[in-house]
Order: C-alpha cells, then sequence, then structure tokens
C-alpha cells in the first residue's frame, strides 16, 4: 500500500509538471487514471487482507507480498503504456500538423508563382497599350485615345489589392482569396483592422487562415443559391479575433461537440483544420 500510494503521489507531481504527454490528457481523464489504477489496488489490497484475516505462516505472507508487489508493479507498467501510446499521439499530431503546413505553404507559393506569370503577361500587354496610346497621340485622335485610357484604367483598378492590413502574409492570403471568390461568384464580405502589430508566426497564419478560407470558399461553391462569406479579423488590446461565416448547402454532421468532415474520401487527410 505504501508502494501504490507513492506511486499516486509521483503521478499527481507528474500531472503537475510533466512535458507534452500530461498536456495531452484532459484533467477528466487525469483523475480517472491516476485514482482508478491505485486506488483499485488499495482496495484490493484491504479486500485480501479482510478475506483470509491474519497471516498465519511465512508461505501465506510470500503469496499476499507478491500479490501486492505485482499490482504495484501493473501500475507502473499500465502508466509507461499509457505515456508511450501518447508520445506516438504526440509525433502524429506534429506529423498532421507538419503535413497541413506544408500543403498550405504550397499553394500560396504556387498562387504567387501564377501572379508572376500574370504580372509578366500584363507586362507584354502594357507595352502594347503604351505603343497604341503613342499611336493615337501621334494622330491627335484624342477622343478614341480618352476613351481607350479609360478602358484600360477600369480594367487596371481591378488589379489591385483590396485588402490591406500592414501584415504582408495576411495581405498576400487575402487578396489571393478575394481573388479566387471574385471568380466563383462568391461574396466576400470582411472586416479588418490594422494588423502590424500581430505576433502569431507566420506559419500559424497561413495555416489557420488557409484552411477557413479554403474551407469556406469550398462550401460556398457547393451552394446552388446563394454564395457569401463573412471574414472577421481584428487585433482588439491584447487579442486577436478571427472569424469566418460562410453560406453551406447540407446538414452538419456534429459528433461529441465537435464538427466532422463531411468528405467522404480519404477519411484520415481531413477533419484535422479544426483541432489545429
Amino acid at each position: 500500500m505504501g508502494k501504490i500510494i507513492l506511486f499516486l503521489v509521483v503521478l499527481l507531481i507528474r500531472k503537475k509538471v510533466g512535458g507534452e504527454s500530461s498536456d495531452v490528457l484532459r484533467s477528466t481523464d487525469w483523475l480517472r487514471f491516476i485514482f482508478f489504477f491505485p486506488v483499485f489496488t488499495i482496495f484490493t489490497v484491504i479486500a485480501l487482507i479482510m478475506t483470509f484475516g491474519n497471516i498465519e505462516n511465512q508461505k501465506q505472507e510470500n503469496v499476499f507480498l507478491v500479490i501486492a508487489l505485482c499490482l504495484a508493479g501493473m501500475n507502473i507498467v499500465v502508466f509507461y503504456m499509457i505515456n508511450d501510446i501518447l508520445k506516438r499521439e504526440i509525433k502524429i499530431r506534429e506529423n498532421e500538423v507538419f503535413q497541413l503546413k506544408a500543403r498550405n505553404q504550397t499553394d500560396m507559393y504556387r498562387s504567387i508563382s501564377e501572379n508572376f506569370v500574370k504580372q509578366r503577361k500584363k507586362t507584354h500587354e502594357y507595352k502594347n497599350q503604351i505603343m497604341c496610346i503613342e499611336s493615337l497621340i501621334e494622330m491627335e485622335n484624342y477622343d478614341e485615345l480618352k476613351d481607350y485610357v479609360k478602358s484600360i484604367s477600369g480594367n487596371l483598378s481591378t488589379e489591385l489589392d483590396y485588402i490591406k492590413t500592414n501584415n504582408v502574409i495576411i495581405d498576400a492570403i487575402l487578396n489571393s482569396k478575394y481573388k479566387e471568390t471574385l471568380d466563383k461568384g462568391i461574396v466576400f464580405i470582411f472586416q479588418i483592422n490594422d494588423l502590424s502589430g500581430i505576433k502569431m508566426c507566420d506559419e500559424d497564419i497561413v495555416v489557420i487562415l488557409s484552411n477557413l478560407l479554403n474551407n469556406a470558399i469550398e462550401a460556398c461553391e457547393k451552394c446552388s443559391g446563394k454564395k457569401f462569406m463573412k471574414m472577421k479579423l481584428v487585433k482588439e488590446k491584447d487579442n486577436i479575433i478571427i472569424s469566418v461565416k460562410n453560406t453551406y448547402d447540407g446538414k452538419l454532421n456534429i459528433k461529441d461537440g465537435e464538427i466532422q468532415t463531411s468528405k467522404k474520401y480519404e477519411m484520415d487527410e481531413h477533419g484535422v483544420g479544426i483541432k489545429i
């Protein structure tokens, strides 16, 4: 019983000052584990003593001692088995986060690359437009020149970045997604402010915003009626508020208080975004 009580104290200390594996279990899970095995062992030993009464000989004493030590050993073995499982779970989650970051960063760099290609095409178009303007000036055809300049300036205004938060990464993501919603006929309503002082690392920003906005766009595309997204991304005092709402055509599958993925293919590859 002394060993079991000592083991219980060690577990309580491990819970308070433990590493990552201690953080994976919720407090209720820890209480179940900490108290179930040690307390069960203590009551088992008491039940054995009460059932068999006083120890009459050395052989009986040895049997009791072996049983008690085996029960104490069982607690230690079970604890380390659970600890190993938790460490593997942490590695699996870290791997999922890494893969998700890699995919989102790949999508972002692909989008940047596509924008470079578009920019090169636009540069070529601008050269032709300048030549056309020079030609109209030489012919002194000012009325047609005025209409032509007005038409290309209108097209130019649609190419500008509308969203500016004073954060390069956030601006790149939001403008990219905004242009995507324009192409797909989705109304994108957003509320933002100055995010220059945001302290989140770039990787976290990419993962969070890309997940939220990609899922919202994908859901809107499946809607047959109105398609719109609302996003609030503001810094208020010491808090960052991120909220994304979107139209959705279907039923939400909620299990244990969590929204489950609606994607039927490659189930293991989906549904981790919300948890992250």
